[in-house]
């Protein structure tokens, strides 16, 4: 005699629903800098939105793309320095 049941599905967590592991952790570690100077240049984007950007607000955003650029190509050396075989 054959047993007849509903296949159940194993209960596991869903994805969504873990803690993020130790790697990305170190990740995100890493491009905290792009982030934090992205968020700045956004903060000097939108302060120049409501008016004609005078003097200042062209310099302040003319200084946060440059950090930007500047997190960027830290971050570009940083993961080409970890890459194995990579030259150093």
């Amino acid at each position: 005699m054959k047993h007849i049941g509903t296949d159940q599905a194993v209960v596991t967590a869903d994805g969504f629903d873990r803690e993020p592991s130790a790697a990305e952790l170190d990740a995100i570690e890493q491009e905290m800098p792009v982030i934090t100077a992205e968020v700045e240049l956004l903060d000097a984007q939108i302060i120049a939105l409501d008016r004609t950007p005078n003097e200042l607000d062209t310099r302040r955003i003319r200084r946060a793309r440059r950090k930007v650029l500047a997190a960027r190509l830290a971050a570009a050396n940083l993961t080409t320095m970890h890459i194995p075989g990579a030259s150093a």
